[in-house]
């Protein structure tokens, strides 16, 4: 039992000590432990699938071109209002969004936006879900 009181006091001790110093540090301006980065640093080619990067890639995408994925028969809709499309029309969207590989989902997005053409809702909530499925993906990696 005293053994276990000594052992008891001693983290006691301790813990005050590491208190005493925490405030010592922070009304004096010591170096105190840094604070955990919030995001990671985006990777030097930026795949528009990281927050700290989506800002970047989308003022990028507007001085390069656009990428075609296969896809060049979408073009017809540039220039058309989202909530005007049939159900057919919205499937040509999601058959291609379905066939595209991870990597290729956001650089198809900003394609698309470059070539001024709107998704059709459901569609867009598609892609919106599938890239915070990548982004989940790539953070466990």
């Amino acid at each position: 039992m005293t053994a276990a009181l000594i052992i008891l006091a001693a983290i006691v001790v301790v813990g005050a000590l590491c208190l005493l110093y925490e405030l010592y540090a922070r009304r004096h301006g010591a170096d105190a432990p840094e604070e955990p980065a919030e995001q990671a640093e985006a990777p030097e080619e930026c795949c528009g699938q990281h927050a700290v990067c989506e800002r970047d890639s989308l003022l990028a995408a507007l001085e390069q071109e656009a990428v075609y994925f296969d896809d060049e028969e979408l073009d017809r809709y540039a220039g058309r209002s989202a909530d005007t499309y049939t159900a057919e029309e919205a499937d040509e969207f999601r058959d291609v969004l379905l066939t595209l590989l991870p990597d290729d989902v956001a650089p198809w997005a900003r394609s698309i936006q470059m070539r001024g053409i709107e998704l059709p809702p459901a569609v867009r909530d598609e892609l919106l879900m599938i890239v915070g499925e990548n982004r989940i993906n790539r953070e466990h990696e």
